[in-house]
């Protein structure tokens, strides 16, 4: 491995791509392997930004696009100056001395959401006192020990946290094999203070794996209300993890405020569908849910036509997660700079198409022929293959996927 080398100027950097690049040149080994692994043999990482590519766009021409473009909208009835917002990521000062502090004031800059791990480097009152107003949403690893989330919870109130996003897609932390092959260095800061981890520099191993060894793997639908009872009845609740149309329907009518389409960036399970392929899943097989709850997405969001098409899909709001770690490399404005890339490209992809206001948007923008094959045909609130197992016997050829 070649040792680290000196960043390039951040004005030089003109694409989330050219984030990535500085990220492997410069970042130590720990760090870079903390960020750019995923699991096993990392077919979702890549799918999930692949696939984008697959969907075409169908601009219209002849429309008057010269006026300005504004992204605002809002986030679980927050006001936000764009759809895009901070995803949950972990060990911030792996990255910057500063991790999420910097995130929350590159999100107060821009007036942009931000969701703060169980897993961040500094507790949840050191982000939300770090003099900011943006949203700040609370995401959640449900521990073993109950009473450890149902204290966080108990504070999110008083912090200004008006939602919490319960981690569904990592009752176990994948293998991510590239992290394990790193030790961890002396130098490498990977104290949780919420979470009450820290990983021994001695050891070789993934960070997730040692960090989330606190992780409730029995955590069940019953906890939503368990969620509700400890973080008060005005406090949001939305389902970060979802990954069919079945578990989305299951989660209306669990009464959460919205869902996050989400495969942790590739880093759970290898081979589940890229994010968006779920989006189009939900769209064919329930669309009803988008008028019952908040649907947002992230993962492999690299360019702003990607971000275009994940909102004409019925996306809310899509999430940046190792973007914003390659982004804190540079502090709070590495982190903006990232953002704003990434609506500058949004802006120019709606005057393209001929889209002045993000409430046009609509799947009619996205050509998705390429990929409707691999859409499963319908759903209910079972999977699929419920009523089939090897004990009980049966026949799946009855349950069209």
């Amino acid at each position: 491995m070649s040792p680290p080398t000196a960043k390039p100027p951040l004005s030089s950097l003109l694409s989330t791509h050219d984030f990535v690049s500085s990220s492997l040149g410069s970042l130590a080994p720990k760090p870079l392997a903390f960020l750019t692994s995923a699991a096993t043999d990392c077919h979702t990482h890549r799918s999930n930004t692949s696939t984008y590519s697959l969907l075409l766009l169908r601009p219209l021409a002849l429309i008057p696009v010269h006026q300005p473009i504004s992204l605002s909208t809002s986030i679980l009835s927050c006001p936000v100056s764009s759809p895009l917002y901070a995803s949950p990521t972990s060990l911030g000062k792996l990255f910057h001395p500063r991790g999420e502090l910097e995130i929350a004031s590159a999100c107060h800059a821009l007036r942009i959401a931000q969701v703060v791990s169980t897993s961040a480097s500094f507790p949840l009152a050191a982000v939300c006192s770090a003099q900011t107003t943006h949203p700040k949403f609370f995401s959640l690893y449900m521990d073993r020990a109950r009473p450890n989330s149902a204290k966080l919870l108990g504070s999110l109130a008083s912090l200004g946290v008006t939602a919490v996003w319960l981690t569904v897609d990592a009752p176990v932390m994948g293998k991510r094999e590239a992290d394990e092959r790193v030790p961890v260095s002396p130098s490498d800061d990977t104290t949780t203070p919420m979470a009450g981890t820290s990983a021994s520099p001695s050891r070789t191993g993934a960070l997730g794996r040692m960090m989330g060894s606190y992780v409730d793997a029995s955590t069940s639908w019953d906890d939503v209300a368990w969620i509700r009872r400890h973080a008060g009845a005005g406090t949001k609740i939305v389902l970060k993890g979802i990954q069919t149309a079945s578990d989305a329907l299951r989660a209306a009518r669990a009464g959460v405020d919205g869902i996050v389409i989400s495969n942790h960036g590739g880093r759970s399970l290898d081979t589940s569908a890229a994010t968006v392929l779920v989006l189009l899943e939900l769209q064919r097989c329930c669309p009803e849910v988008f008028g019952w709850m908040e649907v947002m997405i992230d993962g492999g969001i690299m360019r702003g036509t990607d971000v275009f098409k994940a909102l004409c899909l019925g996306a809310r709001a899509v999430g940046v997660g190792r973007g914003v770690l390659h982004g804190l490399g540079y502090g709070r404005e590495g982190v903006e700079r990232y953002f704003s890339i990434l609506n500058e490209e949004l802006v120019t992809t709606m005057r393209m198409c001929g889209v002045t206001s993000l409430e046009d948007l609509h799947p009619g923008y996205v050509n998705t022929r390429a990929v409707d094959h691999l859409i499963p045909e319908g759903a209910s609130d079972q999977h699929p293959y419920a009523k089939w197992s090897r004990k009980g016997g049966g026949s799946s050829s009855k349950s069209k996927l």
